[in-house]
């Protein structure tokens, strides 16, 4: 998709540092853009709307990150989001650092 000109946005939990290196590598330079959404795993615990950490504190779920598994934070990330931003604030720097790194221009 790259190929074509789309900007490509994958959103998901990569806990492992060695994983998302992997996928930067596969990359051409410049094109992986890592976004580290750093909110708490309480606050995480709070907003689950399907229950998903109560299962896994319960042992219903194996290998949950931040629960039954490790995660491992980005050392140096791009975009580094902390969750008490507000999303307008998440928005606009995400934009800064695709128009400072010429992916977007406006």
């Amino acid at each position: 998709m790259t190929d074509a000109g789309l900007i490509v946005l994958s959103a998901f939990i990569s806990p492992f540092r060695a994983e998302r290196e992997m996928v930067r590598e596969r990359l051409p330079e410049g094109q992986f853009i890592e976004v580290f959404v750093d909110t708490p795993l309480a606050v995480c615990e709070q907003r689950d709307p399907k229950g998903l950490y109560k299962k896994a504190r319960a042992g219903e779920i194996p290998a949950f990150t931040g629960i039954s598994s490790d995660y491992e934070p980005p050392q140096t990330p791009a975009i580094h989001l902390k969750g008490d931003q507000s999303i307008d604030a998440h928005v606009a720097a995400c934009l800064d650092v695709l128009r400072d790194r010429g992916v977007l221009r406006t």
